[in-house]
């Protein structure tokens, strides 16, 4: 039998790897009906409590009934609509960028970025952990790819001695599974003397990090010149859909002639456009989030520690507790969400072997109430967990 997918699947099974979809019946937001139970939920990627704001809720409804539901074509055929130009408009004000181009989702941005800059006979390096669109991005490619080890700027030096034709360094900002921030100024420098590329997919920094949301290039005072390619994602933060590349007038000139994934795919919704408009403006202006986020964090990682919880070196929103198995971390997000609280397990092949987590998110929506239930029932489960032996990984 050519394709015996029964045997792949039990094979996944056996190994605690097998993922389910949780059916989500309410609004993103802390306390959620989830599977048919009530939850609170600590998984979200919503960070400022943006995706069910009463604000932007109505702007994409006002939206909708001004420009329709759908996009209609392409953005180089018809579907090219005002809300969108006005939102490239905004985002490239946002960031301090001459242009940004709009993408209907974040793997489509980084595959654009990637495929249309670098090409067979030329080099581009990666994070060791960069989310799988970025790496994805880098094989598709046609150049030269190589993986640097995570955020060490000697190994990136080594592979860029070897590099060939123009060269492409790509990296997270935050890295979506551990939290932790690129070593960006020495990544920059080092690209620099080389004179590389870098690019920076910010997904999960835009809205948390720096002073007014811009994220980890703002957070560490970078320019252009030393990001030329700037990704993030609107799904996140910013509570809509979609992505965006910030850059020079001749990168997203580059993009809107060459990138794939942008010329032969469908325009978002405009009412969509028109929510991310709102919700950008919320994310400047109202900074408490961050502040209250911030504060959460902190609460957070001091009673993590109290517990005698593994956390990782991250100073985000993501909090990964590390676990060691897949089949401890279903154990202990399984425990978890008997007594209310959803938070999931994150395995292999996500994580390397041996490091499975529960990746705790934060939101602005969460209050400190609901901050210190996860602690308590986070040590309550966890003290129950400890006398039991680890399982392979």
């Amino acid at each position: 039998m050519p394709f015996d997918l029964a045997s792949r699947l039990a094979e996944r099974r056996a190994a605690h790897l097998y993922r389910r979809r949780p059916l989500l019946e309410t609004p993103q937001q802390p306390e959620v009906t989830v599977d048919g139970e009530q939850l609170l939920a600590f998984c979200s990627n919503d960070y400022l409590g943006l995706a069910s704001h009463p604000d932007v809720v109505r702007a994409m409804q006002q939206g909708a009934a001004r420009w329709g539901v759908g996009g209609g074509a392409s953005h180089l055929v018809m579907g090219h609509s005002t809300p969108h130009h006005q939102l490239e408009e905004a985002l490239a004000e946002f960031t301090g960028r001459p242009r940004a181009l709009l993408f209907s989702t974040g793997y489509m941005a980084n595959l654009a970025a990637v495929t249309a800059l670098v090409g067979q006979g030329d080099t581009v390096l990666e994070d060791r952990i960069n989310h799988a669109s970025l790496l994805d991005a880098g094989l598709l490619s046609g150049a030269r790819f190589s993986r640097y080890l995570h955020n060490d700027v000697d190994s990136l030096a080594k592979r860029l001695d070897k590099a060939a034709g123009d060269t492409l360094v790509v990296t997270d900002g935050v890295f979506s599974m551990d939290g932790d921030l690129a070593n960006l100024p020495a990544l920059c420098a080092t690209a620099k003397v080389k004179n590389a590329w870098v690019m920076v997919d910010d997904a999960h920094g835009f809205g948390p990090l720096g002073k007014t949301g811009g994220g980890i290039v703002e957070h560490f005072g970078l320019g252009i010149d030393d990001v030329p390619v700037l990704v993030g994602t609107l799904g996140k933060a910013f509570g809509t859909a979609g992505a965006f590349v910030a850059g020079s007038e001749e990168l997203i000139e580059t993009l809107i002639q060459f990138a794939r994934p942008y010329i032969y795919t469908t325009s978002q919704p405009p009412a969509v456009a028109c929510a991310t408009l709102k919700s950008l403006e919320l994310l400047r202006s109202e900074s408490w989030r961050r502040d209250h986020l911030n504060s959460l964090i902190a609460r957070f990682r001091q009673g993590a520690s109290e517990i005698g919880l593994t956390l990782m070196d991250s100073p985000t929103p993501i909090q990964p507790i590390l676990v060691g198995s897949s089949e401890r971390a279903l154990k202990l997000s399984a425990a978890l969400r008997e007594r209310g609280i959803l938070v999931g397990a994150i395995r292999p092949p996500t994580v390397p072997t041996g490091s499975a987590r529960l990746r705790v998110t934060f939101s602005a929506s969460h209050s400190e109430a609901q901050v210190e239930r996860l602690l308590d029932i986070l040590a309550e489960c966890w003290n129950q967990m400890a006398e039991e032996p680890e399982a392979d990984a």
